[in-house]
């Protein structure tokens, strides 16, 4: 069995800039339709959750990396980072490069911040 960890920490003022100046231009590139839907139903705290979605997706890639030949087999919206029922996050991979892996995700957010984890477990 393997464990693989990722991390990241981002400004939620850096996702906001990009979204005020880029627009769909940026969250299209970025995010999934699902995901721009929930971040959007948070209204005026919608950039902490753009932010904390983005954390992790880099946490996913940072956790998955050494799984992939190339970083560049998989992209942004090859990631989706969810929600269950009971609001906690998890990780759908859209991307046929990746094998079906097993993903543990903790987001956490603040004002200025979010940060994410992410642990991959493979055979």
């Amino acid at each position: 069995m393997n464990v693989n960890v990722g991390n990241d920490i981002i400004e939620v003022e850096r996702i906001k800039e990009s979204i005020e100046n880029l627009g769909n231009k940026f969250l299209n590139r970025v995010f999934t339709e699902k995901e721009i839907e929930y971040c959007e139903s948070k209204n005026i705290m919608k950039y902490q959750h753009y932010a904390a979605r983005f954390a992790a997706k880099e946490a996913v890639f940072k956790a998955i990396s050494k799984l992939l030949e190339n970083k560049f087999e998989i992209g942004w919206k090859d990631v989706e980072i969810l929600n269950d029922i009971n609001g906690r996050p998890y990780v759908n991979i859209l991307s046929k490069n990746i094998e079906t892996v097993d993903i543990d995700i903790s987001i956490s957010h603040i004002k200025d911040y979010a940060i994410s984890t992410a642990i991959v477990v493979t055979d």
